[in-house]
């Protein structure tokens, strides 16, 4: 079973109570809530008994401890992550607006998980990574770009797979180099997993079919095209599969791609038929999207099979 390794930010979220636009006024907030893409999928993987580990840094906190504590618990090997005293944990303050869009305020870039990651406490996690998935989140200094890349070229040395999914803040896509270190993890993407037209962002395709044989001609082998609601197709050289998406209430969908992502890699690495891991990922980000919070939803193998159970697909 290869080791899942996760680069990136581990943060505190905090939820505006109420819809409306932004926090330009008092409102009431709950929280905090353990969150980061990077780590909401290592402990969805975890909690499907699949060996995960996050690299990243915290702060010497109560929201680094809270984080620490939730992804120790549901089993994420945590060894790699550094205290950084003096430095605080991230935070992401969010509000739904009435359409469903969110506005966010993230402190990331000068937070702990900003720093340059501690090589020390690092390399013994990388050492034993089967499997490195890169967040385009997460790539969000020349520091962290550098590590993904390294970490990345080494996990493909040894033989080893790597999964991408691009992520993408809006803010980060200004930011210098970003475009060049998507390009470069894209090359070494055995796995590419993204979100609406981010299909489209490393091609000059303007239907998807073309680009994903313009992926497939740079040496992705496996493309997890995710359209929200609608549901998720699946493009390998044999041919595509499409599998809708559970209808459900939408509580709170911030996480449920990436438990959609962790899930569906989990069942990928470990050789699942296609339909079926595509199957079980749409129940995970099923389940995530009905529960406040961001690492609220995730789900464990037997929570996935209650719930297609309960819809009828005992055996996907």
């Amino acid at each position: 079973m290869k080791n899942i390794v996760v680069i990136g930010e581990v943060l505190a979220e905090i939820l505006a109570d109420a819809p409306g636009m932004g926090f330009l006024e008092p409102i009431a907030l709950t929280g905090p809530f353990p969150s980061g893409a990077p780590a909401i999928f290592a402990d969805q993987a975890a909690r499907m008994g699949h060996a995960s580990a996050v690299i990243s840094a915290v702060g010497d906190d109560d929201f680094g401890r809270q984080a620490l504590e939730r992804l120790s618990r549901d089993g994420v090997d945590v060894s790699g992550v550094a205290i950084a005293p003096g430095h605080p944990t991230a935070t992401a303050f969010v509000r739904y607006r009435t359409d469903g869009a969110r506005d966010f305020i993230f402190n990331i870039r000068h937070s702990a998980c900003g720093l340059p990651p501690d090589k020390a406490k690092a390399q013994p996690v990388l050492d034993r990574a089967g499997h490195l998935h890169v967040m385009g989140s997460s790539l969000s200094s020349p520091d962290l770009i550098a590590f993904n890349l390294a970490a990345a070229r080494a996990v493909k040395a040894r033989g080893g797979t790597v999964s991408f999914d691009p992520n993408l803040r809006k803010e980060m896509l200004a930011s210098p180099g970003i475009g060049e270190a998507m390009e470069a993890v894209l090359g070494l993407a055995d796995l590419f997993l993204p979100s609406g037209d981010e299909l489209f962002l490393f091609t000059r395709a303007k239907k998807p079919r073309q680009a994903v044989d313009e992926l497939f001609g740079r040496g992705v082998c496996a493309i997890v095209h995710k359209l929200g609601a609608e549901g998720v197709r699946h493009y390998d050289r044999e041919g595509s599969q499409f599998v809708p998406a559970f209808d459900v209430e939408e509580i709170d969908p911030t996480g449920a791609g990436d438990c959609f992502g962790a899930a569906f890699t989990v069942l990928w690495l470990q050789g699942a038929p296609t339909r079926e891991a595509l199957i079980m990922a749409a129940a995970a980000g099923a389940i995530a999207v009905g529960k406040r919070g961001p690492m609220e939803g995730t789900s464990s193998r037997s929570d996935l099979r209650a719930f297609l159970a309960a819809r009828g697909m005992e055996n996907p």
